[in-house]
């Protein structure tokens, strides 16, 4: 049976502490829905009702272009070890650059990563969890190092050179505003 809370408690943040991979669901009224996986130790619980996650280059940007437009964000984590538990956070984010006056101090928060891109900030109206009781088990082996290598190879000025050429537009033509905040 799924529950519905106001905000986190502590049992749920430690929960989302454990977790090795979330999910990010975003749309605009008439975009394609996105939902994209996450991990790499990229999400900090600020407090009960907000949370930041560390966003890295990748082939596209479809967060940052919805959430530019309507500001809701749903962040799904499950177990996949131990006692069976699906967890939503519901809210409304938004897309902080490397130019944005809380940079600093919201990356402060991470371990410095070669390709940090944004950091989303999601302020939670809702939580829900549910049983999760039909998700498979699964043994949590490593983080992948690929993206992390492949930024690194790239160097920063390429990687801004990326941005402009494969992060500037969603798939649906949407602006993302990369370019424009980080040149």
């Amino acid at each position: 049976m799924s529950q519905q809370f106001a905000s986190l408690s502590d049992q749920l943040i430690s929960f989302i502490e454990e977790q090795k991979i979330f999910f990010v669901g975003t749309a605009t009224a008439d975009s394609r829905v996105n939902i994209s996986p996450k991990g790499m130790d990229s999400l900090r619980v600020i407090s009960k009702n907000k949370v930041v996650w560390l966003n890295l280059t990748g082939s596209g940007n479809e967060t940052s272009a919805h959430v530019q437009i309507i500001p809701r964000m749903t962040i799904m984590f499950t177990a996949f070890e131990g006692k069976p538990l699906i967890l939503r956070l519901y809210g409304n984010a938004k897309v902080i650059h490397k130019n944005d006056s809380e940079w600093d101090v919201l990356y402060s928060l991470f371990k410095p990563t070669m390709g940090a891109r944004q950091i989303f900030e999601l302020d939670i109206d809702l939580v829900q969890t549910s049983c999760g009781m039909s998700v498979p088990l699964y043994d949590y082996v490593e983080d992948r190092k690929l993206l992390t290598k492949w930024a690194e190879a790239k160097g920063i000025e390429a990687i801004r050179e990326y941005w402009l050429d494969k992060n500037q537009l969603s798939i649906d033509g949407i602006i993302t505003n990369i370019g424009v905040k980080n040149r």
